[in-house]
């Protein structure tokens, strides 16, 4: 019986975070609140986190809770023959499909962007500039940037694959979520919203190269962001460096 009231338990909160009813960096609702929500046990409860922790839609730090992290891209909604993105290969395979889709999507739209285009890539880095602090609002503006990008290049191909990757192309990084980190990742985050400056004013100043070499730099760095962030807790948090995941 718990066993079927654990996988209940369960698919509804996976069903929440792939749906995004729960956005990736949000806190799960609390063990008290989902034993009074479902009537379970606690040790159903903490069953299912355990079970969601396995499929790495969820991370679990003693003391401040469970939140959600980026869904792979294989639920029933992805596009025929979409590849799911479930593992660390497949998000270091995906970063550098990334890196030759995108670096050239920078350099045409330095090229072809019009002013109506500049002004919606500038005002998706001032989104993301806003949102530190906030995990699944600097996610949504992440890749909101990026879209924004792709569009100004001119070439509807570039939009139309981005929009097929979605919003689980920019990986949650664990280390948001937890303690003692926050410093480390505050820095991160500034110097990933430096790095889509330099691609802004590479497309704003109509400068091919320099568009594509911020681009290539941009994702490079966010490979080296992920494997850092993929090292199993036991490792050290490394020090300060220009590394987070987007």
């Amino acid at each position: 019986m718990s066993r079927n009231l654990t996988a209940d338990l369960a698919a509804d909160l996976r069903n929440r975070i792939v749906d995004g009813v729960i956005q990736p960096g949000e806190k799960l609702p609390s063990e008290n609140t989902l034993i009074s929500e479902f009537g379970v046990s606690r040790t159903v409860v903490r069953a299912a986190l355990t079970r969601l922790q396995a499929e790495g839609l969820v991370e679990t730090e003693r003391g401040r809770g469970s939140f959600a992290l980026t869904p792979p891209s294989d639920g029933p909604q992805a596009a025929p023959g979409a590849r799911p993105v479930a593992t660390t290969e497949d998000r270091l395979h995906l970063l550098a499909f990334r890196m030759g889709v995108e670096t050239e999507a920078a350099a045409l739209a330095a090229r072809n962007r019009s002013d109506r285009q500049l002004r919606a890539v500038s005002a998706a880095l001032e989104e993301f500039t806003a949102s530190a602090g906030h995990p699944a609002h600097a996610m949504k503006s992440d890749f909101d940037f990026h879209r924004a990008v792709a569009a100004a290049s001119g070439n509807p191909y570039y939009s139309d694959c981005l929009a097929a990757l979605g919003q689980t192309m920019i990986a949650m990084p664990r280390t948001r979520l937890m303690t003692g980190t926050e410093h480390y990742a505050r820095d991160h985050f500034d110097q990933v919203v430096l790095e889509h400056r330099s691609i802004l004013d590479a497309i704003a100043d109509g400068d091919e190269a320099a568009a594509a070499a911020a681009m290539r730099s941009h994702l490079a760095n966010s490979r080296r962001r992920f494997k850092a962030s993929a090292r199993p807790p036991s490792e050290p948090v490394p020090g300060p460096s220009p590394d987070l995941v987007r």
